[in-house]
């Protein structure tokens, strides 16, 4: 995953007219982003703390992209991103954190 890739596949998520769908799946990757910043920066003992917390929110931000890209299909929307975003956990994890990225420097 790159920068411009997932500025793309974010182009993309935010074309779709589903509103309520994107904003959950741009909160979970909001929420994801900092647990695994925070996860970064804990010690060992935190770490273990924080685990699960940062598995189910992955989970959960895994959900909000499927079923995002199943209703844009459904709505006739196209829903390519979830193609290019691909299935692999650290890609997806790293997606949520590019996301992220581009909130902030967009709000700038």
């Amino acid at each position: 995953m790159t920068f411009d890739v997932a500025n793309i596949i974010f182009n993309q998520i935010n074309s779709s007219k589903l509103e309520s769908l994107k904003y959950n799946l741009i909160e979970y990757c909001i929420s994801y982003s900092r647990i695994r910043v925070d996860w970064l920066r804990a010690d060992n003992e935190k770490r273990i703390e924080l685990d699960n917390t940062r598995k189910i929110t992955h989970n959960a931000l895994i959900d909000a992209c499927n079923i995002l890209s199943r209703n844009m299909i459904k709505n006739g929307e196209d829903a390519i991103w979830r193609l290019k975003l691909g299935n692999n956990r650290k890609v997806i994890g790293d997606f949520a954190c590019y996301l992220n990225c581009i909130l902030g420097l967009s709000a700038g």
